[in-house]
């Protein structure tokens, strides 16, 4: 899968989930992992998430970053950036401030380009107490 092992945090791979292998849960790491099986369920991390070239994902991905080059269906939530490269196959809503979508990957849902991982009732109760505020000191 091209484009991977661009940075050089990526090279420090800590975890491996091989070909063969079939998850169903909740996963939470650290480090970078890759994941070239089969995952069903949630993940979740403040790193990085590889997708491998065959890769199947069904479910919830809210991690840091991820680049995926496999199949995910479900939601990927990203706090910094989502690179899909070829020959994703993504049917998912993505939440991210960055999407890089390389040409001959497919992807069918909806983007929102957001940064980080707050909720819009969480800017909301933010924007309410800087309201609140200004109107205290004004």
């Amino acid at each position: 899968m091209r484009g991977i092992h661009q940075d050089p945090k990526q090279n420090n791979i800590i975890a491996f989930l091989g070909k063969e292998t079939f998850f169903k849960g909740y996963l939470q790491f650290e480090g970078t992992v890759r994941i070239d099986g089969q995952v069903e369920g949630e993940i979740r991390s403040e790193n990085t998430l590889i997708i491998g070239d065959g890769a199947s994902i069904k479910g919830t991905i809210k991690v840091n970053k991820v680049v995926c080059g496999g199949n995910v269906t479900g939601s990927i939530e990203s706090a910094e950036s989502i690179h899909l490269v070829k020959p994703s196959n993504v049917r998912a809503d993505i939440k991210t401030p960055v999407l890089v979508v390389e040409e001959g990957v497919i992807f069918n849902g909806n983007c929102r380009m957001e940064t980080g991982f707050a909720s819009q009732e969480e800017i909301k109760e933010k924007e309410f107490h800087v309201q609140k505020e200004e109107t205290v000191r004004g």
